[in-house]
């Protein structure tokens, strides 16, 4: 039964933070780490003690965690960031709150005894037939020791302690993952030991020449467990001296987060299938769709806030089952039925809607991408000041635009329009030249809902409800949206400053408008706007004649599309400049080492060329990718490279290093890597975090360039976003868990019958069906739905179930002395 962590956190502001500048302000950012490896930076926010970032991320943990550290730094363009403070967080600490931490938490003084990390191999046993009784412990190695040096590494040895005795390894100078491979003993004193009591405690130290060493972590074993088995050998996780963080009442300032944790255990498929039928049952009939089915079940036991969560959920499976169409077609058709004025449809946050917004986002950002990059990224490295609203205008900000000294309000608002339309021009013209560009499975679902709405509003007066149906979705959750936040659709790497954020914000409204058909112009109490109403009017007769064309598409292209083509197709995942190191230049300087070259990412390639105009590329196929992680900054005393690790037709292994200009860029490339690789069956089980320099490699000091890698693969480690690959076991565990939530809720309505005399006829069903000896069944009285439900409750327990007879086997087969993987 495997395992499946999902760790989401927020970031979103801090307060009262201590001034570290001469100027009595900071310059605060927030560094994020999963056991001491860093996952994300946010932006730094200048000469702020009460900085918002409001920056979300969600991670997918296979292998799970031990912590989660927040560290808010200080930037200085001089000399090393200061740390203000940090907060610690365990798994325990995370996961024991059933809806997250969402909380002001307190910032703490750094410790370096608590940051500690890694693991060490250890082999001990009490050996028979000696004349005293002797402990002995073998000192394997270790890996991931926490760097203590300033070259980024540590000179690491180990000391066994026990009963006052102890014994201590060598020292193997600049390396987090040391090779001892030694044999200490302790002689111990037989009569100190009848009660089997004490602990044998091993540590590992970074050694220094002058000053006291650094501690590196400790593992603690109850002496009785050496009793126990002849021979206990294994991993282990290094952990703290002892928690020594103090709350200083709030001087160092506090931290606002969101964290939630989501870790299941995922049983085979086979025991997910029964619920996987009953959910594609629910499209067998489409003509019945008033009728109570597993899906419209889940929706009623679907909350608020996990609605979006089951909508992008339910869209993955039906993905992978080939049945998004009719999927949405289902939920869409409802949805429809159940509206009498057309005002409102789809304008509540339904299943149906959460639903084509998600779908939206897994089948269409690449194309959105392809649609709205150049624009906005022409609108970012333009900034202009641009400003409709009276209210608002600031002339200082405003004299910029204009060379003749002070400019008047009526200049800035003529400015700001000419621009706006400039912008808003574009992006009209770059949408609705790109019917070939949108994907079919998306004009095929946009083609159903068109024809089920102009099936139910059939009046002459509702002629545009058709059109607004599809641009409700196509404009206003989708492309507004991105123009709005670039960030969160991965159009841009940082949010917009707040001259840019106005322009996006300004040309969201206007697209909103477009999407509206522009019949609720000049209602509004944004009067302001007027000046872009012309072109917004102009807009509706070609975004009309885009959505016609946008629809007129055959059912049956979308019939027989792979799942991961859906997803992943074979267009650019991913693209931009890098920084690739010469193979040929080991000699080389770092700062020489590594040339610029541009990137591109799909599903079957990652090749690369001189520039994005250059004809002649290189290029690794993803199907030989064997593993892709991130190299240690001794390596090649630089920062955020990672090392893509490949095997040739002949069987050998070649790694080709990548620098990235920040640690964010640095995860979004390793997370878009490893997704289209995660099918690929020559997987790494480790790797080598350093470079073979001068003979030898910098993290484990190993001469032969060809012996295994010294620390585990993290190639299951990804950041959640809309490319996730789609893993339908994973996913209908998720349904499992909120149907288990919702079950006495089904139970109590479908299954509970009420006193006869209480019943009303349409609560009543008349089961006339004929039994297998011919005779006729005796009737029964049945709420509408009761059939379904007691089927899918049956799934639910029998889920639950398996489960629970899983979790007893792995009680049974797990070892008396729990390691700490």
């Amino acid at each position: 039964m495997a395992k499946n962590t999902s760790l989401y956190f927020r970031i979103v502001e801090g307060r009262n933070l201590p001034a570290k500048d001469v100027s009595g302000t900071s310059d605060p950012y927030c560094i994020v780490k999963v056991d001491n490896e860093v996952v994300a930076r946010t932006a730094t926010v200048w000469k702020n003690l009460n900085p918002f970032w409001g920056e979300e991320y969600t991670l997918h943990l296979p292998m799970g965690f031990h912590s989660l550290s927040f560290l808010i730094m200080d930037e200085d363009t001089i000399g090393h960031d200061d740390v203000i403070g940090k907060i610690t967080l365990s798994k325990e600490a995370i996961g024991s709150q059933a809806k997250g931490i969402d909380s002001w938490l307190n910032l703490t003084t750094v410790d370096p005894d608590e940051d500690v990390q890694g693991e060490i191999h250890l082999s001990l046993q009490l050996p028979e037939g000696t004349k005293k009784t002797i402990l002995r412990c073998q000192v394997i190695e270790a890996r991931d020791l926490a760097p203590r040096d300033i070259s980024g590494t540590s000179d690491p040895f180990a000391r066994v302690i026990f009963n006052n005795r102890s014994a201590e390894t060598s020292i193997i100078k600049r390396t987090r993952f040391p090779h001892w491979g030694e044999t200490l003993e302790l002689e111990l004193d037989s009569e100190g030991l009848s009660g089997q009591q004490g602990t044998v405690t091993v540590e590992v130290w970074d050694w220094d020449m002058v000053g006291k060493n650094d501690f590196l972590g400790k593992v603690e074993i109850p002496f009785s467990c050496l009793h126990k088995t002849s021979l206990l050998e294994g991993w282990f996780r290094l952990l703290p001296l002892g928690n020594n963080e103090v709350d200083v009442g709030g001087k160092l300032g506090a931290l606002r987060l969101k964290v939630r944790l989501v870790e299941d255990r995922i049983l085979p498929s086979m025991y997910y299938q029964p619920l996987i039928d009953l959910l594609v049952e629910s499209l067998i009939s489409p003509a019945e769709v008033e009728d109570s089915s597993a899906l419209t079940m889940l929706e009623e036991v679907t909350t608020v806030e996990s609605r979006q969560d089951v909508a992008m959920t339910l869209v993955k499976i039906y993905l992978g089952q080939g049945l998004v169409v009719p999927f949405l077609d289902y939920l869409n058709t409802r949805e429809v039925n159940h509206t009498t004025d057309p005002n409102t449809l789809f304008r509540s946050n339904s299943l149906a809607s959460k639903a084509m917004e998600q779908f939206m986002k897994a089948v269409g950002m690449l194309y959105l991408h392809e649609v709205l990059k150049p624009i906005i990224n022409r609108i970012f490295d333009e900034r202009k000041y641009i400003e409709l609203d009276p209210c608002k205008i600031d002339l200082n900000r405003s004299r910029r635009i204009s060379f003749k000294g002070a400019v008047s309000e009526a200049e800035v608002r003529d400015s700001s329009a000419e621009m706006l339309q400039g912008y808003l021009t574009s992006i009209i013209e770059s949408i609705v030249s790109s019917v070939d560009q949108c994907p079919s499975v998306m004009r095929v679902a946009f083609k159903q809902l068109h024809k089920r709405v102009e099936e139910q509003f059939t009046e002459p007066e509702n002629e545009d409800v058709k059109y607004l149906a599809i641009s409700g979705f196509f404009f206003l959750r989708f492309f507004a949206p991105a123009i709005l936040t670039p960030k969160l659709f991965h159009l841009r790497d940082q949010h917009a400053d707040t001259r840019t954020s106005r322009t996006l914000l300004l040309l969201a409204k206007a697209l909103q408008s477009v999407g509206n058909l522009g019949l609720q112009l000049g209602h509004g109490k944004e009067q302001w706007m007027a000046p872009l109403h012309p072109i917004i009017l102009r807009s509706v007769a070609c975004v009309k004649d885009f959505l016609d064309k946008l629809i007129d598409i055959d059912h049956d292209v979308v019939l027989e599309v792979p799942q991961r083509a859906i997803l992943l197709p074979s267009v650019i995942v991913k693209e931009g400049y890098l920084h690739k190191h010469k193979a040929e230049g080991t000699q080389l300087l770092s700062r020489f080492a590594f040339k610029k070259r541009y990137f591109w990412l799909t599903s079957e390639t990652l090749s690369y060329a001189k520039t994005s105009e250059w004809q002649v590329r290189s290029s690794i196929p993803i199907r030989c990718v064997c593993a892709i992680e991130r190299v240690d900054e001794n390596a090649f005393q630089q920062q955020n490279v990672m090392q893509v690790i490949s095997q040739n037709n002949d069987g050998q292994l070649q790694t080709m290093y990548i620098q990235c200009k920040n640690v964010n860029e640095l995860n979004q490339w390793l997370s878009a890597i490893r997704k289209v690789s995660i099918y690929n069956e020559r997987m790494l089980p480790s790797f080598h975090p350093g470079a073979h320099r001068s003979g030898k490699w910098t993290c484990c000091l190993q001469a032969e360039r060809t012996v295994p890698g010294c620390s585990r693969t993290h190639s299951a480690v990804t950041l959640g976003d809309w490319s996730d690959p789609l893993d339908p076991d994973v996913e209908t565990q998720m349904i499992f868990n909120q149907l288990l939530q919702g079950r006495d809720k089904l139970r109590k309505k479908y299954l509970e019958m009420p006193d006869d005399d209480q019943m009303s006829n349409k609560e009543i069903r008349i089961n006339s069906d004929v039994n297998p000896d011919g005779a006729e069944s005796i009737p029964q009285l049945m709420k509408p739905g009761q059939s379904v439900a007691a089927r899918l409750l049956v799934v639910i327990e029998d889920l639950e179930q398996a489960h629970v007879t899983f979790q007893h086997r792995e009680k049974e087969d797990s070892p008396s002395v729990i390691l700490n993987p």
